[in-house]
């Protein structure tokens, strides 16, 4: 197991279009968990945006879009698609990070 993810649950909420991780994340330490995150999942990373409270990258992962999200008020951490034929994808990925329990 990457020593950087640290994940504890994983749930794809289909409704909402996102699959939520528990995970050990720290906002200062955001960076190290996103890119082994990125590595275990095959994405690759587009943009990197960050704030006083959020962390969002926009990654693809075979054509789909993705957005990783962190909000450290909330300490939650998510990847999220737009559209709804995407979920698949989610899915996916859920089944890839289920080896990281």
């Amino acid at each position: 197991m990457n020593q950087e993810l640290k994940i504890s649950a994983i749930k794809v909420e289909s409704q909402a279009k996102s699959l939520s991780i528990l995970a050990d994340v720290d906002f200062d330490r955001f960076d190290p968990f996103a890119e082994a995150l990125v590595k275990a999942l095959d994405c690759r990373v587009i943009e990197r945006h960050w704030g006083a409270d959020r962390h969002q990258w926009l990654l693809e992962f075979e054509g789909s879009l993705l957005q990783l999200n962190y909000e450290f008020y909330g300490d939650v951490c998510w990847l999220s698609v737009e559209r709804d034929d995407e979920v698949e994808v989610l899915v996916y990925l859920a089944s890839l990070l289920e080896s990281q329990l």
